[in-house]
């Protein structure tokens, strides 16, 4: 490769929802770009993350429905479950999404190079293989995005072997329903698996150090999960911490501590699911001095580092570590560097989080105690989807929307939802909290009839005190 066809306007190490998303904008906006990736196109989310999982979600929602289907009046005798060939299914989804992103990479002529990427100077890098080892040479460019991702959070002392102790990775890949697990940590990657490995038989225990399950979601939505979860079947620990993690005959041994009183746990699997960590670790960026705290590297608003044209979007550039977001940082740090004149820094407000369990819950803006924490006095409209037309007839009346609206002002200042497709409900919430709307405008906006989407209009008219359906 010639010395020219090594030169390029725009480097993107990290081919992921933040850096595949850049590389195409760019590309869009006339730059010439070079996308470095050490492994998959398509990072952890498509590849170990987002989309596997939501795969066997879809594969144990569908067969949780099949175990109902008599009160939609069709018998599912001799039903027959096999959770290794969901996990086929779910890697299936991820290889044709993944080959997808190589395309759009020959469409919009981005060269991609394979290996790992090292900083030999602000504006150069050394490609090698994924070991460090046999280097395919360097590349220039005249700015350069980190989009690196991150990988699970571990514990101290705790040894992820892969069979008994897994980290996600392992756990969306073995090819049979362990009859046990403990799983620590219930956030979003915990609940989701805690509700994947449920609906296939597995013994499910869920330990979580802080007060509450899902913890950053609004404290009576993450009540309303922890009842339906709990009415499944799964065990539910909160305030309660782990003191060891230890293997024995193949089974693991969980010390946990609550209110000062340790027991053992025992479970044929554990899932360690204590969030993420910065995949910060890129060759040559300590010495170039590029700003880190905890690990993230420090940005502006437009997503650049201490550092003049090196920039960090993404779980790099810290929470909340989303693959929305990611593609988000992406598309701000490409059109400010194409001096673009309506370019906005991402507002974390705008930023909706999903949990694809079932019931699923999303939510965007303040919760009620962080809109009192900041001296707003409120409105709160809920509506439940044991009202809704919609939801009764499928058969999902579990949930409710929750509208958070400033009573000054009338702007919505948050939105949360838990019940059926709430992940696709809350697009209306972000829409309206982008575009400061109140709840009078949301009641206004004519909802068809019958839809699960009814339940945001009742519920800002109940913020309004004139709730026609409850």
């Amino acid at each position: 490769m010639r010395s020219d066809e090594r030169t390029f306007d725009l480097a993107v190490v990290g081919a992921g929802p933040g850096g595949y998303v850049a590389s195409v904008r760019a590309a869009q906006l006339g730059m010439r770009v070079a996308l470095v990736e050490r492994d998959r196109l398509g990072g952890t989310c498509l590849n170990w993350g987002c989309i596997p999982t939501k795969a066997l979600l879809q594969s144990s929602q569908v067969l949780s429905l099949m175990r109902r289907a008599g009160e939609f009046g069709i018998y599912a005798d001799n039903l027959r479950a096999d959770f290794g060939i969901a996990v086929k299914r779910s890697r299936e989804k991820a290889e044709r999404l993944s080959k997808g992103i190589e395309f759009l990479m020959r469409k919009n002529k981005v060269t991609v190079f394979s290996g790992e990427a090292r900083f030999t100077a602000v504006k150069e890098l050394e490609i090698t293989d994924r070991d460090g080892g046999k280097t395919s040479g360097a590349i220039r460019a005249e700015k350069i995005l980190l989009a690196t991702g991150s990988r699970p959070r571990l514990l101290p002392d705790v040894t992820i072997d892969g069979k008994v102790v897994l980290t996600s990775t392992e756990a969306m890949l073995l090819n049979r329903a362990p009859a046990s697990m403990i799983i620590i940590g219930a956030g979003a990657i915990g609940v989701e698996f805690a509700d994947i490995y449920q609906a296939y038989g597995t013994a499910v225990t869920l330990v979580e150090l802080l007060p509450a399950i899902l913890p950053y979601e609004d404290e009576e939505i993450a009540a309303l999960l922890h009842r339906a979860l709990t009415k499944k079947g799964i065990k539910i620990l909160t305030n309660t911490s782990v003191e060891r993690v230890v293997v024995e005959a193949g089974k693991a041994k969980v010390r946990i501590s609550s209110s000062g009183e340790s027991q053992e746990l025992l479970g044929e699997t554990v899932l360690v699911a204590v969030g993420r960590m910065p995949n910060s670790e890129v060759g040559g960026l300590k010495e170039l001095g590029v700003a880190t705290r905890n690990g993230f590297v420090t940005v502006n608003e437009w997503m650049e580092s201490s550092v003049p044209g090196i920039y960090a979007i993404g779980d790099l550039a810290g929470a909340p570590l989303l693959a929305h977001k990611a593609s988000h940082d992406g598309i701000v740090a490409i059109e400010k560097m194409a001096k673009l004149d309506d370019v906005e820094p991402v507002d974390p407000r705008r930023i909706p989080s999903c949990t694809y369990c079932h019931p699923q819950v999303a939510s965007i803006g303040l919760t009620e105690a962080k809109a009192k924490a900041k001296g707003y006095t409120i409105r709160v409209g809920r509506f439940p989807f044991s009202a809704s037309g919609m939801a009764i007839t499928l058969g999902e009346t579990e949930g409710m929307v929750k509208v958070i609206a400033d009573a000054t002002h009338g702007e919505i200042l948050g939105v949360h939802i838990i019940g059926a497709h709430a992940t696709e409900l809350i697009a209306e919430a972000g829409l309206a909290i982008a575009l400061e709307a109140t709840p009078e405008e949301i009641a206004r906006s004519i909802h068809a009839h019958p839809t699960l989407s009814e339940a945001m209009g009742e519920a800002a008219l109940a913020a309004l005190g004139r709730a026609l359906h409850v």
